[in-house]
């Protein structure tokens, strides 16, 4: 009788009952199942680290909010350029408020990279926000700033300034320009708020040569 074999396994036809005698066919299985749990432990453990990295990074973040928060209040205490934390190269100028969208952001002094990671930042050189001039905020498109795609001609933005005095501003228009353009930043009288942001909003890669921009005229000063 022909014995059975172990066919369709890559090895060709080989009897059972043999197999036993050739050491590949039990050690390889058994490397290939060790390498296989070697890659899982290490996708594993990857998997924990970023899991935990970005945990890290939320908890970071929201503990800056928190430190932000407390130096917007010392500045209304008459603290002059409260650092939310003692190394800090910025302080909260203004707080940004958009009661139809639920939003409320500190907004801090300078809009370079390290800065607006932390919150929209106020443009140096233009007018403080609800100073009379445009003041120019930028922040990123899928954290702060990401309102921006909701906000709608009319709605209402207040502001309010280091002496706790709050201002009333109504969104005039949305405009997509180059980012060369620097018309949208030019002072050229009134008081106005102009808030920009990169474009599109759902772009995979950070930058582009589109900025979205929203602008707000001042309305009228509201009770503190």
């Amino acid at each position: 009788m022909k014995p059975a074999t172990l066919a369709g396994n890559g090895y060709g036809d080989i009897p059972l009952g043999v197999e036993c005698a050739l050491p590949f066919l039990r050690t390889a299985p058994q490397r290939s199942n060790r390498a296989w749990m070697a890659v899982s432990v290490l996708l594993l453990a990857l998997g924990g680290w970023q899991f935990g990295q970005g945990g890290y990074i939320y908890a970071k973040a929201q503990l800056a909010q928190v430190l932000i928060a407390r130096a917007w209040e010392r500045t209304l205490a008459g603290e002059s350029q409260a650092k939310p934390w003692s190394w800090a190269d910025t302080w909260p100028v203004a707080r940004l408020t958009v009661p139809a969208l639920k939003v409320d952001l500190y907004v801090l002094a300078g809009a370079s990279g390290r800065t607006i990671a932390f919150g929209p930042g106020h443009m140096a050189g233009t007018p403080l926000p609800g100073a009379a001039g445009n003041s120019v905020i930028g922040g990123h498109r899928d954290t702060h700033l990401a309102f921006l795609r909701k906000v709608a001609r009319g709605q209402e933005l207040i502001v309010q300034r280091a002496d706790g005095s709050k201002l009333s501003y109504r969104v005039a228009g949305a405009e997509v320009v180059d980012k060369t353009d620097t018309g949208v930043i030019v002072n050229d009288g009134g008081t106005r708020l102009t808030l920009i942001t990169c474009y599109p909003f759902d772009a995979l890669r950070a930058g582009g040569r589109e900025r979205y921009v929203v602008s707000a005229s001042i309305e009228a000063a509201k009770g503190g």
